[in-house]
């Protein structure tokens, strides 16, 4: 009897297709972390009980319990890409291509949409393992990395997640303050998008999918209207400043800056598709997701561009700059009255989209740090990780633009060292001979990871000396004019590239894993 497609079914306790096995081992447990006891056995026994709540964990979804694919399914990839970007926290990234490196409109613009669909290659990439192996992302880097090394990509990951969590509900923030005329404070807009998100993301995949897939409609009328009314005052005809070498170094820092925005989302892109059956074709999936990130992203960047810009005609907007990015935002709907008001509460509230999926892919990491997060349940890691970047969120709401500045990048840097050992692996180790999903949680079944983390930590240090923050200039970055350029993210994905290769030969030679 044919089973319901995967848009139509609860992803956690809705109907299941017919077993099977071709991907199991006969010693694959069901089961394979103690379960918590006590009072927290407790509660969880009563919370696991409400209808459309996520139970599963980190464990392995079994072909078994896969879903239907059908065209709604592809279409749903696209869906939750395009809403969880379409939102303020991308367009305030693109900023800082005019107001803090100087570039002009033109440059800016150039640098955002490359940098953007490039950073999305990465991520779409990445979420083709989730359908192929039902573990999440942090879960599969155990067989790149290593069972124990792959826990330091796990854990710079939850730092993104929660990262993003913090700048997402500054940004609402500041925009529901900025529409109330300061009566609401930033304070009360970060609690009031921190509570919905924490709502969403402890229900789990479930009612997450179905918010996802419309909560783009809203963010796009919204985004369409700002554009109909900001656009007229964009000021397309301003130079970008300094020298030659100056200008390539901004237009480098910041067409990086740009990738690391979406590349960030790489370490979790697998996590939303672990529900898809192993028939999913990886093609379909990377294409898809593609069009989802690209797309959502190339139209905030160049909004964000165009807003920076009509700053430098606009003593309005000037002066919307300087009290935050949400003001900014808001006074591009001036002349709309209250209208405009209301669409900034939208566009306030549609960080939300963005949130969710890092609040969730943050517990599931906390759960894979240890065998005592795994005992705990997700949807109380999820509470945690609310209360971890709210209460972070309060106390930097004053530092945006540094936070943005100095996190992102930074975070790209780690995330293209972790693609290029995922890259080399599949394509030159494991390209004949495939992975055993069903050894996910045994470590003497998975590489040893010397190579992984050796690489790892090489690429880093190529990333350290090539790196243009606030904070510090590497020697390699200092060579590109007055100002410097952030090559980190290259450099370091160049080094590790060079250097995983011929350490996992050496590797598998020793240990033959």
């Amino acid at each position: 009897m044919a089973t319901p497609a995967l848009d139509e079914v609860s992803l956690e306790k809705g109907t299941k297709t017919p077993e099977d096995t071709s991907s199991r081992s006969s010693d694959e447990p069901e089961n394979v972390f103690p379960a918590s006891s006590g009072l927290l056995a407790s509660w969880n026994s009563r919370v696991s009980k409400i209808t459309y709540l996520e139970e599963r964990g980190i464990q392995r979804v079994l072909p078994k319990d896969r879903y239907e694919l059908s065209t709604a399914s592809y279409v749903q990839m696209t869906l939750l890409w395009f809403s969880a970007n379409l939102t303020a926290n991308n367009l305030a990234v693109a900023l800082l291509g005019p107001l803090v490196y100087g570039l002009s409109f033109t440059d800016a613009a150039l640098c955002s949409v490359f940098g953007g669909i490039v950073g999305s290659a990465g991520a779409a990439y990445m979420s083709t393992w989730g359908p192929a192996s039902g573990n999440r992302t942090m879960v599969v880097a155990r067989y790149f990395m290593g069972y124990y090394p792959s826990k330091i990509a796990c854990l710079l990951n939850i730092v993104i997640m929660l990262g993003y969590g913090l700048i997402d509900c500054l940004i609402g923030g500041q925009i529901l303050s900025a529409v109330s005329d300061g009566r609401m404070t930033v304070i009360v807009g970060i609690i009031i998008n921190a509570i919905i998100t924490w709502v969403v993301a402890t229900f789990g995949m479930h009612v997450f999918h179905i918010y996802e897939r419309w909560a783009w409609l809203p963010q796009l009328i919204a985004l369409f209207i700002l554009v109909g009314s900001a656009g007229p005052k964009f000021d397309t005809g301003f130079p970008s400043t300094g020298d030659s070498a100056t200008i390539n170094g901004d237009r480098l820092s910041f067409f990086s800056l740009c990738v690391s925005a979406p590349i960030a989302w790489t370490p979790s892109a697998a996590d939303y598709y672990v529900y898809y059956p192993e028939s999913t074709k990886k093609w379909k999936t990377f294409t898809m997701t593609l069009i989802g990130f690209s797309i959502s992203f190339s139209f905030v960047y160049l909004l964000g561009v165009g807003l920076a810009s009509g700053t430098f005609s606009n003593s309005d907007w000037n002066d919307a700059y300087g009290v935050s990015s949400g003001a900014l935002i808001l006074a591009g709907y001036g002349g709309l009255g209250g209208f405009g008001k209301f669409c900034g509460v939208i566009i306030a509230l549609g960080v939300i989209a963005n949130n969710i999926p890092g609040t969730y892919s943050a517990a599931l990491g906390i759960q894979v740090m240890g065998r005592y997060g795994a005992r705990v349940p997700r949807w109380l890691l999820t509470c945690v990780a609310v209360i971890i970047y709210t209460a972070c969120a309060l106390g930097g709401r004053n530092n945006l633009f540094e936070i943005f500045e100095n996190f992102l990048a930074l975070m790209g840097y780690w995330v293209a060292i972790f693609l290029a050992i995922v890259l080399e692996e599949h394509l030159i180790f494991r390209r004949r001979s495939g992975f055993d999903w069903s050894a996910w949680n045994d470590w003497r079944r998975l590489p040893v990871g010397i190579a992984g983390l050796v690489a790892f930590l090489i690429g880093w240090a190529g990333a350290i000396i090539s790196m243009d923050q606030v904070w510090y200039v590497g020697p390699i970055a200092k060579m590109v004019g007055d100002a410097g350029a952030d090559m980190g993210l290259w450099v370091g994905f160049g080094w590790t590239l060079i250097v995983f290769a011929p350490l996992r030969v050496l590797e598998l030679k020793v240990y033959g894993r």
